[in-house]
């Protein structure tokens, strides 16, 4: 047997972070151990999903409930952080965890990149892969096998999104494909006895209770042993949707929700009827519902563990069963609860929360068994540190075993998003695994499992390895353990802008990611026609996080074009690494570690710019500042408080960043002195906001009205309406050619009207659309200055590094110029009179 190092302290174990329900809870799992039924709700973004409903069914009638996202909302905006598309798909993955972890559900999600609005299920479809989509709606639906499939959305234009629409037409079709054997064969086919729509009020606004056909769920009903109604629940759960502002307050009393039929067996009064939720609809089944109905009567809230004879019991009859979903799920259930009647605690550390494959790492496992039970732990097994050891250590009732190894990383599995791990289309992520399809994240790069015994049996707790600190301001934190290279590489910019021949220095930061010393050599690597020199720089880093940065020149193409720049690090004896780290961290979510490759784009563009210091306001958040400092221009990020006349008298411009009217409730407040700057010379970029409570008349110098209008083609057709006008002539002459290549879409949320003082410049349509829109770009001259309301996507186009956005938006920026100051004496009241 390998050598474990084994602590044993007699004393009460403090409160941490991973805490045991408290008995109601256990009491209502053991309730749900009685039931066997499934729910599948289905849409197509995070956010899109119904918490109420979901947390009716998980809660309320006990039944196994999931939710599947056809997407992770990459294409979505971001209301707290600079976070956009693959970015944003993680952040908002993780928010439907959290929202899952708070109402009961699980989480599946299919192969589908967000990739913007979408007009119709048609265009979805073609860039999405309607039959590969399909096949994953299948294969989680085969794989799940629920009883009932709820949709959020009607298959047609009342969805009023191209995913929405395409989510229920696959459900539709996935309801029909699954049950069918000779379609996607491999796997088991199954058939779901129904298909509803959860009836949306936008849509069907005459719905009722007394609606023919009309399924009611009174999803307002109040849990006793939760302590809330189920309405409250799900608000707590849809607040978890921060990356899109949805923080909902909870309600209280009768609530009902509304579904419609679509496919399958008709229900008269209950979607759940005719459908056997009892253990009777396993065969051998008959033995285990009498236990349960016996443990459920029996539970003393006060002494769980008094419940551990019958789930042993209960137990063993399950593993008799022959292999199924329904035994899988209720063995993991019924282990479950015997760790929680016998308060199990269970938590493996790691000194730090990275390392590279080969380094050294401390663990520790901590254990407490806060019963009276005999229970003593068996084996041991550490997956990615290659412990395995067998063992026997009991564990005394609250007494706390810290068992410390020190073990080498083995796998060489990153811990990077796994639908990132490859490169990807706009429609659809690439996974090789097909195992993964369906699943919401990796497992854990490196994960504990415990074997243990109770009442003669043998049970297995697996626990991922994370790192935990103490915040002085908010106590004990924790974060997963992550696997990454031994050094990473960023390069200073994402977007290296080049707007002549001249050569220019691009900066390099290496980080060593694990113990001890890591050396090699770094290179980039660019494409023909361009120059880096040196060809190669040593480095050397001695410890954990050391950084440093090394500097390269290179000397652009002599042809405009958009090329990639790549970074590698050859470490000596450990091979080639080029991968950068990005984190993306959220008190609501655990932190998140991207590896992207470490590459920059490369944009050799004729590109011209008037001015040097420009203003910006930040909105929801965009990476705007960071476009204009790789412009040149150098970037005052303004606080409410520092707009003053004083500030912006030495600015060229200010940018409000996007939807900062709808996120910056005082702006208003700041509006007269930011439009006394415009009147005096300066130039107002304002980026595009949503439609709602927005007092235009008091943010702009003459009436607008936000609409819903936009152009999601990226490639739509452009007129230039006012091919003379300054903002296309200065101080670069802007043609059709500058908006090739742009991406995701052209913009969104047009003004519609507005004012005949403001000019509209741009005209564009999406495809079959008969009436143009003009209001993507509106400038306004207002005194000696000019007001500019864009709804075009900048936010997301400089990030990508298209040409052709650069130099409108430089165009923009260089529409103003410095207020002079004023003399004294000169312009008063006083002098005039006179």
């Amino acid at each position: 047997m390998k050598r474990l190092i084994v602590i044993f302290f007699l004393l009460p174990v403090s409160v941490f972070s991973q805490q045991q329900p408290d008995a109601s809870r256990i009491h209502q799992r053991l309730k749900k151990l009685g039931v066997l039924t499934s729910v599948l709700y289905m849409a197509a973004h995070p956010d899109d999903e119904n918490t109420r409903v979901i947390t009716y069914f998980a809660n309320d009638r006990l039944a196994t409930t999931a939710y599947l996202s056809l997407t992770r909302g990459d294409g979505g905006q971001n209301l707290i952080g600079s976070e956009i598309r693959d970015q944003l798909g993680v952040l908002r993955t993780q928010e439907l965890l959290a929202a899952r972890r708070i109402d009961g559900g699980q989480q599946f999600f299919s192969r589908a990149n967000d990739f913007g609005f979408s007009k119709s299920p048609k265009e979805t479809f073609k860039i999405w892969g309607e039959e590969e989509i399909l096949s994953d709606v299948v294969t989680i639906v085969r794989q799940y096998q629920p009883d009932v499939i709820i949709t959020r959305f009607p298959p047609d234009e009342r969805a009023g999104h191209g995913h929405h629409t395409a989510s229920a037409i696959l459900a539709e079709k996935g309801f029909d494909a699954a049950a069918r054997a000779d379609q996607y064969p491999g796997q088991g086919p199954w058939q779901v006895k129904r298909l509803y729509t959860n009836t949306g009020r936008w849509w069907n606004t005459s719905i009722n209770e007394n609606t023919p056909g009309v399924i009611t769920l009174p999803v307002g009903g109040y849990s006793p042993l939760l302590g809330m109604s189920y309405t409250e629940i799900a608000a707590i759960s849809r607040s978890q949707h921060r990356s899109q502002g949805f923080g909902s307050a909870g309600t209280r009393g009768d609530q009902p929700e509304y579904l419609e039929y679509v496919k399958g067996q008709r229900a008269e009064k209950d979607i759940l009827e005719g459908i056997n939720t009892t253990w009777t609809r396993l065969p051998g089944g008959e033995r285990i519902q009498p236990l349960v109905d016996k443990a459920i009567a029996s539970f003393r809230h006060e002494a769980p563990a008094e419940s551990l004879p019958a789930l042993l019991q209960i137990r063993q009859e399950i593993l008799k069963l022959s292999p199924g979903v329904w035994r899988d799920r209720k063995l993991d259930e019924v282990e479950q609860l015997v760790q929680d009647c016998l308060g199990l605690y269970v938590d493996a550390t790691a000194n730090t929360y990275q390392s590279a494959t080969g380094q050294s790492v401390r663990t520790t496992l901590e254990l407490v068994n806060r019963s009276s039970a005999a229970v003593s732990v068996v084996r041991i097994v550490a997956r990615g540190l290659g412990l395995d050891s067998t063992c026997s250590i009991p564990l005394k009732n609250n007494a706390q075993v810290n068992i410390k190894t020190t073990k080498t990383v083995k796998t060489r599995e990153f811990s990077s998003p796994y639908w990132l791990s490859e490169p990807h289309g706009i429609g659809r992520f690439t996974v090789q695994d097909p195992r993964l399809i369906g699943q919401a994240e990796n497992p854990p790069a490196v994960s504990v499992s415990v074997m243990y015994t109770v009442g003669g049996q043998v049970f297995t707790i697996t626990r991922p390895l994370s790192y935990k600190w103490t915040d002085p301001s908010r106590g004990e934190l924790s974060r997963p353990f992550q696997v990454v290279p031994p050094v990473v590489v960023t390069l200073s910019n994402s977007v290296l802008i080049f707007p002549d021949t001249v050569s220019r220095t691009v900066n390099v930061t290496l980080v060593a990611t694990g113990n001890g010393t890591v050396q090699g050599a770094l290179r980039l690597e660019a494409p023909a026609g361009w120059k880096i020199t040196p060809g190669s720089i040593p480095f050397k880093l001695a410890f954990r996080g050391e950084e440093q940065v090394v500097s390269f020149r290179v000397s652009p193409s002599s042809v405009e074009e958009t090329q990639t720049l790549k970074a590698f690090a050859v470490v000596d004896k450990a091979g080639t690494f080029d991968r950068s780290l990005q984190s993306i961290q959220y008190d609501h979510i655990p932190t998140q570690t991207l590896l992207p490759r470490a590459e920059a784009r490369l944009v050799r563009v004729a590109l011209k710019k008037n001015g040097s210091v420009v203003g910006y306001i930040k909105g929801a958040g965009d990476d705007i500042p960071t476009a204009l400092r790789v412009m040149g221009y150098d970037v005052l990020e303004l606080k409410h408080e520092e707009i003053t006349p004083d500030n912006l008298r030495r600015l060229d411009a200010v940018v409000l960043g996007i939807r900062a009217w709808n996120t910056q409730e005082r702006l208003k407040f700041y509006m007269p002195v930011l439009l006394q700057y415009v009147q005096q010379g300066g130039a107002l970029i304002t980026q595009y906001n949503t439609p709602g409570n927005i007092d235009a008349s008091v943010l702009a110098p003459y009436p607008l009205t936000i609409s819903r209008d936009r152009v999601t083609e990226e490639d739509a057709v452009v007129t230039i309406l006012r091919p003379d006008h300054r903002v296309m002539q200065t101080p670069n002459k802007i043609t059709q050619a500058d908006f090739a290549g742009w991406v995701q879409e052209r913009g969104l949320y047009f003004p519609n009207p507005w004012d005949q003082r403001y000019e509209a410049i741009l005209s564009m349509n999406d495809t079959g659309e008969s009436s143009p829109k003009n209001g993507s770009l509106l400038v306004a001259q207002y005194g000696n200055g000019y007001f500019v309301y864009t709804g075009l996507s900048f936010f997301r186009e400089l990030p990508e590094g298209v040409p052709g956005a650069y130099r409108l938006f430089a165009n923009l920026v260089s529409l103003g110029k410095k207020p002079a100051a004023p003399v004294a004496g000169k312009g008063s009241k006083r002098k005039k009179q006179k």
